[in-house]
């Protein structure tokens, strides 16, 4: 049966005995030569204690490793390839007896015995992992040995290449605005070549139209006649004024000496010959289209009804008959439906200018 005895202010290891390095310096000596007796908790013996604990600090042997850990970090970081660990100033590093004794050969550890000496002794035949770290079987071939230098002249090639790409796409954008400008400018050109030879086409085609109707017009000359001569033009068609009982002028007056000949304007057929009331002695021609021709006011007429003329034949005279105020030649043109027709227009599209 265990005892109830208080629980000790700090409990030690079984293996931490009374000639322990650990029981002899942390513990009184009092307390590291007492004599343990088995000890079994009870509800009374684990209730807390009051009042101030000494607790019993445990140096851990390790605590005093971390420039192991450095040692370690100096071994990665060779493996690692940083060349610029190379430049850094050596760091000396001081370990107790207990540590430094159990410590590895550095020169067995990765990365680090190959660029140690035993003699401190530089070669530069090999080149250390540091320098080397990073260098890629083109620079070897190329002959670079240092990574540094490697690293830069890649970025320079690097630099290059962009600035050429650059450069290219420049160019090639430089060529397709100009191949653009080139076409838009041939594309220009020759629609002002299409619209010149559209506009010399239809220039063309107008000249032989107006020269075609002109050899028509005088085709129809040489087959048509004015109906007197020496005449002046006095009352045109669609003349308003009192003297007339239509309000207007129904035809074109040749004012004329009285006896001066009237002439057939083209071949055709007498269709009537005499009296007319207000138009006095009339003659009407009628040609082989239907169109009539009335002369009117006539001092004598030289054909009767049925009678066929030919251009410029003589049909009458000029004189002063019927309701008017001096000797003249009436002329008026009606279609075959009867309407009356402007006896200028007429003629001008048989090539006649009176």
């Amino acid at each position: 049966m265990a005892s109830n005895r208080p629980a000790p202010e700090a409990s030690v290891p079984a293996h931490f005995g009374p000639g322990s390095r650990l029981a002899g310096t942390d513990l009184a000596d009092g307390e590291a030569n007492r004599d343990w007796e088995e000890w079994n908790p009870t509800a009374e013996s684990v209730r807390p204690v009051r009042g101030k604990h000494r607790v019993a600090k445990q140096r851990n042997a390790l605590a005093r490793s971390s420039t192991v850990l450095g040692v370690g970090v100096i071994a990665a970081v060779g493996a690692g390839g940083i060349a610029s660990a190379q430049d850094k100033p050596p760091v000396s590093i001081s370990l107790p007896d207990a540590l430094s004794d159990n410590l590895p050969d550095a020169k067995s550890l990765p990365g680090v015995g190959s660029f140690m000496s035993d003699g401190d002794k530089k070669t530069d035949e090999t080149p250390s992992p540091l320098t080397t770290a990073g260098l890629t079987v083109a620079d070897a071939q190329q002959g670079t040995t240092d990574s540094g230098e490697a690293l830069r002249a890649r970025i320079l090639q690097q630099a290059e290449q962009q600035q050429a790409e650059a450069d290219a796409a420049q160019k090639a954008s430089a060529e397709k605005a100009a191949a653009e400008k080139a076409a838009a400018e041939a594309e220009k050109q020759q629609t002002d070549a299409e619209k010149k030879a559209a506009e010399a086409k239809r220039k063309a085609k107008e000249e032989a139209e107006r020269k075609a109707e002109q050899e028509r017009l005088e085709k129809l000359a040489a087959s048509f006649s004015l109906p007197t001569s020496s005449y002046t033009l006095t009352s045109t068609f669609g003349q308003a004024g009192s003297m007339w009982s239509s309000g207007q002028h129904t035809g074109l007056d040749f004012a004329a000496p009285t006896g001066t000949p009237t002439k057939a304007v083209h071949g055709g057929t007498v269709k009537s010959a005499g009296w007319s009331g207000s138009y006095g002695y009339r003659v009407v021609l009628e040609l082989e289209d239907g169109t009539e021709i009335w002369y009117a006011h006539l001092s004598s007429m030289t054909v009767g009804a049925g009678q066929k003329v030919t251009t410029g034949e003589t049909i009458g005279r000029v004189g002063a008959t019927g309701n008017v105020t001096g000797p003249h030649l009436h002329l008026e043109v009606h279609t075959p439906g009867g309407s009356g027709i402007d006896p200028m227009s007429w003629l001008r599209g048989k090539g006649l200018t009176p």
